[in-house]
């Protein structure tokens, strides 16, 4: 019986040393992207490599999805396949076979997954509305200042080339395109 697991973090930062730790696996799919929607090209290659007999390992419900459709819709899309699914952290096991139980802490366990990514999204726009308040740069600096677009859009109403203006300027054509539009 194929020994399957998959792995999850939310960043490059990040690793996924502490997910399942001590389990022997035939094959590991690791991703490094946020949970926030099921279109992850590791989960979605994972699903589509598992087959009938497969056990498929996760370390925990928030691992695999982070909202409770795709959470339910991840688990029956495996599970169809004949596909055994096992959340250590929450030693919850699901074969496809009806437990109302198991349906019930499945759905439980969801909704709190999706509960603490709504957390993480409002402290973090908490947190930006603080720095900007505070005059704090939010994403990345401009890479042209508001004298240089200036000039650039009299040099393109005189003729010049954007895409050798770009080059001037050490910008991308896109940036420049975006910044005098």
């Amino acid at each position: 019986m194929p020994q399957i697991g998959y792995t999850r973090v939310s960043s490059y930062s990040q690793n996924t040393d502490r997910q399942l730790t001590g389990i022997d696996l035939d094959k590991v799919f690791t991703e490094k992207a946020s949970a926030k929607d099921a279109k992850r090209p590791q989960l979605l290659e994972c699903i589509e490599w598992v087959r009938e007999g497969d056990v498929l390992h996760v370390h925990s419900i928030d691992r695999l999805a982070r909202n409770l459709f795709d959470l339910q819709s991840i688990v029956e899309q495996v599970t169809s396949k004949g596909v055994e699914i096992r959340f250590h952290k929450e030693s919850l096991t699901f074969t496809g076979e009806e437990n109302p139980m198991q349906v019930c802490m499945l759905q439980m366990m969801g909704a709190f997954a999706e509960f603490e990514r709504s957390l993480i999204n409002e402290r973090r726009k908490e947190g930006m509305a603080q720095a900007k308040a505070a005059g704090k740069q939010i994403g990345r600096k401009a890479k042209l200042s508001a004298e240089q677009v200036e000039e650039i859009k009299q040099r393109i109403s005189q003729g010049e080339a954007k895409s050798t203006l770009a080059k001037e300027y050490g910008v991308s054509r896109q940036t420049l395109y975006t910044a005098t539009a």
